[in-house]
């Protein structure tokens, strides 16, 4: 068998248009400083496994919010953070070649 994937989701993924971006993003999330919960957008030109991870400033992981195979499109992930500690947060996107990190503020 071929291009099982298996799934561990700790969040809502949406996708947001039917338009197909032209290349990967991964846009700085909304609202940031937040409390406890967020929106992560990220775009994907073309299908691809894709795993986004929150981690804390040690480099631990914090959790795992996107872990499958995912078509081409544009997508928001709403982050809830609620058992997390007061503190700032990395979140990293990787999608084929394509790696992005960004920082947010989690203020309780």
């Amino acid at each position: 068998l071929d291009n099982i994937y298996f799934s561990t989701m700790l969040s809502d993924v949406k996708e947001i248009t039917d338009v197909l971006p032209s290349d990967y993003n991964l846009e700085q999330n909304y609202p940031n400083p937040f409390n406890p919960t967020t929106n992560i957008r990220f775009s994907l030109p073309e299908a691809n496994q894709v795993m986004l991870k929150v981690y804390n400033t040690l480099g631990q992981e914090a959790a795992t919010l996107v872990n499958e195979f995912m078509n081409a499109g544009t997508y928001e992930v709403n982050f809830d953070a609620q058992n997390l500690p007061t503190g700032t947060y990395f979140y990293s996107i990787t999608a084929g070649d394509y790696k992005s990190v960004k920082k947010m503020l989690l203020i309780k």
